[in-house]
């Protein structure tokens, strides 16, 4: 990625903030944790996120980034994915068990398969190299709007062990994160709106065509919620209808 990739004086790159030339930024702006092993990159970042609001801490591989979120807590990682010894990848998988602070990848391979697999990986957004700065901007405070949207606990759906937040579309089961697709996180949505409601297959999806897939995620999300998906408690089957959750 070259200089001008992430140079604070690109065309475009308007600060966060009205704030004065060369002010740090404030005490509770988001904190961003930025993870690369390469050292002018980090640097370069680190300089255009301050300059536009945000207080950055960074890292120069998956080792140090564990160190440093052992002791400070992050709003939102900037981590690349190609780095010696354990990858970003494997890095966002590790801390998908117990973690859903956002994760922003960062890769020179922008292929679809490579974005695919970020994603199911747990990243919340993947940005190819080079990129514009100002486009790192916006996918920044988009992933930080929709982490901070407020959710309170009566948002919450319970179901046995599990807990699902519509707000946050995250599922845990006691203080570990359950995984699940995007597809997932709509459908358990659509059914959190309209709890102990039967929902017909058509209800839960877009279109006839996506309609014969239902019965597949359906038997997937059981096995996440489920102590035993083949006696359902939560989602269960209405016969002639389709399905209904059933929270505590």
């Amino acid at each position: 990625m070259s200089e001008s990739a992430v140079n604070p004086a690109s065309p475009g790159a308007q600060p966060q903030k009205e704030r004065p030339p060369g002010a740090p930024p404030a005490e509770d702006a988001p904190h961003i944790l930025v993870v690369d092993d390469d050292r002018r990159i980090r640097e370069l970042l680190k300089r255009y996120l301050a300059d536009n609001g945000y207080r950055v801490t960074t890292a120069e591989n998956a080792a140090e980034a564990r160190a440093k979120l052992a002791g400070l807590a992050f709003d939102l990682l900037v981590l690349d994915v190609m780095m010696p010894g354990e990858s970003g990848l494997e890095l966002t998988a590790s801390l998908r068990r117990s973690s859903s602070v956002p994760i922003l990848m960062l890769t020179a391979r922008g292929e679809t398969s490579e974005r695919i697999e970020g994603l199911e990986h747990g990243a919340d957004d993947y940005l190819a190299k080079p990129f514009e700065p100002r486009e790192l901007l916006l996918r920044i405070g988009t992933i930080l709007r929709r982490a901070m949207t407020p959710g309170s606990k009566a948002d919450e759906i319970s179901l046995g062990e599990c807990r699902f937040d519509p707000a946050r579309g995250e599922l845990r089961r006691g203080d570990e994160i359950v995984r699940l697709t995007t597809r997932e996180v709509q459908l358990l949505r659509i059914f959190a709106a309209h709890p102990g409601q039967p929902l017909s297959r058509l209800d839960l999806c877009d279109n006839e065509a996506a309609e014969r897939s239902i019965d597949v995620q359906i038997n997937r999300l059981r096995r996440k919620i489920e102590a035993d998906p083949r006696n359902p408690s939560y989602l269960q089957t209405v016969r002639g209808e389709g399905y209904v959750l059933m929270p505590d």
